[in-house]
């Protein structure tokens, strides 16, 4: 039988398109993320900007805090530092492995403060924050890789 006169629209040659039941089918069997929690700021500090967090292992934070002109808010959940940064600041910023970016800071352990700055602003900057992760892990800043040709 040819694809000429079929109901179903599809044509010879083509794969049946998926329709929208079956997607959200799909997506209701997909299973559930871990549940988050989002870091929660200290009494009496202020967010202007948002707030994201920015995880490196534990065995790198000492390595980052003496490469910073400013340390804003820092917790552990055992494993991980997150160092709160204001929203976006991984836009068009490729933070580096073993990092990670997490929009909206958040956890989904437990993480308890270690580091509160003065003032009423908690965030560490996030271009040099970058700059010390970078060095720490021996990867070179984004911006300074070469282009392909």
């Amino acid at each position: 039988m040819s694809g000429a006169g079929r109901s179903d629209g599809v044509g010879a040659g083509q794969e049946p398109a998926i329709g929208l039941n079956t997607l959200v089918r799909l997506q209701r069997r997909r299973p559930a993320p871990e549940p988050g929690h989002r870091l929660s700021l200290p009494d009496g500090m202020t967010a202007p900007l948002g707030f994201d967090a920015v995880a490196v292992p534990d065995r790198l934070g000492p390595l980052v805090v003496p490469r910073l002109p400013r340390v804003g808010c820092v917790y552990t959940d055992g494993s991980h530092w997150w160092w709160i940064v204001p929203s976006d600041s991984d836009y068009a910023l490729p933070w580096p492995a073993p990092a990670h970016y997490s929009a909206g800071a958040l956890v989904t352990g437990t993480a308890r403060l270690i580091h509160r700055p003065e003032g009423t602003v908690p965030y560490t900057p996030p271009i040099p924050l970058y700059l010390a992760l970078c060095r720490v892990t021996g990867t070179a800043p984004d911006w300074s890789r070469a282009v392909p040709a």
